[in-house]
């Protein structure tokens, strides 16, 4: 039997094709851009998530006829929080509102003033990212579309749709919602209600190891998979990197450096710490749950500066690399989208500062990515206040490929840094093992086991020094200017 894993995340799609030896048969990539139409918006249409998922299957297909003629069971990930809105044929209503977008932050103040005590019970205080105060901003902006909507699904949930034509969705993406009853593993009556939504518009819940539907017979047909293949649940994209490495043991920690950043201890039990902005989520494994500081912002500053500079993220990296030394005098603040923790701060800009007659193109990439280990001293610091101290860390996501990173991530956490093969593959692996677990009665214990690991970065004396030195200038430099991100965009 072979497994397929598909993670629909915020600037691509991948797909991987896995045997039971948990050896990747196959992968496809297939990338694309959200739109951002107003200031502090963030949006991208659903159909080129389908379109980006067709092409991904048209590939392997082409690629590994064989390998797919014995996919037994098909897993999704996806980000988090990310509104798609369904009208009653299951068409999107317009494009969906994405987990970087801010424009819900008056709707989320609102949630937390008037509805307090609900924070604990959904795992986080409400924030402008996620799905409830997008619904109430949709209500009050866009009436008549909202008039129009019947269903809420999540990225994931809707590629799931598109390949089974059913509407369900798992624990761990259902609790970046804000409407999970974190504890209880349902949805609660009293989070709804607050956001004005009926209990009909939102997917039957499931674990994400969890069988949830067979694949259209057209679908099979047309990649040359087997009819009525099982479609798992899935997991939100924090929860399905996490089984990827193995992260599902208490204590357990890894880091996802995307496009946006999280950073993830695994539990086994419900510990809520809204206080510290920790998110404290439903695992995609029954009875197991994580603590998570997440940042809006990671990898992709790195694509704006390609973007800035016309060139590919890898070549701006290999530069930056060249002589090492640590921090220099130019400081970023990479809160290109806003920054969730430790700030929750939506108007928060990314700002280079200490530029000089002298500073060149590697400066600003170097400044940049000491910027996004910089949140992570935030985060771990968050994420420790809330339970015990974290050790060995695991690296996952398109920015791990960098070594100049890994050093920089090692060295201002004081932790080791572990790297995995095929390691910035890590939630669509993860996706390809929940699909096994919907198949099979194995432990998850059993599968879910740390893949094979690429390489061990441990903290270098001199740059944790310079870090630790750079980490409140940090600091200092986002609280001057915190009243001036709000002045701008008043």
């Amino acid at each position: 039997m072979n497994f397929l894993g598909i993670d629909c995340g915020t600037s691509a799609l991948k797909a991987v094709l896995v045997d039971e030896d948990e050896k990747i048969l196959g992968a496809s990539t297939r990338a694309y851009l959200p739109t951002h139409p107003k200031p502090l918006w963030s949006e991208q249409d659903p159909n080129d998530w389908r379109a980006a998922m067709f092409d991904a299957l048209g590939a392997l297909a082409r690629e590994a006829p064989q390998a797919m003629r014995k996919v037994a069971a098909i897993g999704f990930s996806g980000q988090m929080h990310s509104a798609v809105l369904l009208d009653d044929a299951d068409r999107p209503l317009r494009p969906a509102i994405l987990h970087n977008d801010a424009r819900a932050f008056a709707e989320a103040s609102e949630l937390a003033q008037r509805f307090p005590e609900l924070a604990a019970v959904v795992g986080v205080k409400p924030m402008a990212g996620f799905t409830a105060p997008k619904l109430i901003w949709l209500a009050r902006h866009e009436p008549e579309l909202f008039a129009k909507l019947r269903c809420v699904l999540s990225p994931k949930d809707y590629l799931r749709l598109c390949l089974t034509g059913e509407k369900r969705t798992d624990m761990s993406d259902a609790a970046g919602t804000w409407w999970l009853d974190e504890e209880r593993r349902q949805w609660s009556a009293r989070a709804l209600e607050a956001s004005g939504i009926d209990s009909t518009m939102v997917p039957r819940l499931a674990e994400g190891s969890q069988a949830v539907g067979a694949l259209r017979d057209e679908i099979a047909d047309r990649f040359g998979l087997p009819r009525g293949a099982i479609v798992a649940a899935g997991g939100g994209d924090a929860a399905a990197g996490a089984i990827g490495i193995g992260a599902v043991r208490p204590g357990a920690a890894l880091i996802s450096l995307g496009t946006a950043t999280q950073l993830i201890v695994a539990s086994d039990s419900y510990r809520p710490a809204p206080e510290r902005l920790v998110h404290s989520f439903a695992h995609a494994l029954p009875q197991r749950w994580y603590r998570m500081a997440a940042m809006l912002n990671g990898a992709g500053a790195l694509a704006f500066l390609g973007r800035l500079f016309g060139s590919h993220p890898a070549d701006l990296e290999r530069e930056a690399a060249r002589d090492y030394r640590g921090p220099g005098e130019l400081i970023c603040l990479p809160y290109l989208s806003g920054e969730r923790t430790p700030h929750d701060d939506p108007h928060a800009r990314g700002v280079f500062f200490g530029l000089s007659n002298s500073t060149d193109r590697a400066d600003f990439v170097r400044a940049a990515m000491e910027g996004v280990a910089l949140t992570l001293v935030d985060a771990r610091d968050c994420v420790e206040s809330a339970a015990a101290p974290i050790g060995e860390i695991g690296l996952i996501g398109g920015g791990a490929k960098s070594q100049l990173w890994t050093r920089m991530i090692a060295s201002a956490l004081g932790r080791r840094i572990v790297r995995y093969r095929d390691g910035e593959a890590g939630p669509a692996f993860g996706a390809a093992r929940l699909a096994r677990l919907a198949t099979t009665s194995e432990a998850p214990e059993n599968l879910c086991k740390a893949p094979e690991i690429a390489d061990v970065t441990e903290p270098e004396p001199a740059l944790v020094n310079a870090f630790r030195g750079r980490a409140e200038r940090f600091r200092r430099l986002y609280r001057a200017l915190k009243p001036e991100f709000a002045a701008a965009t008043a």
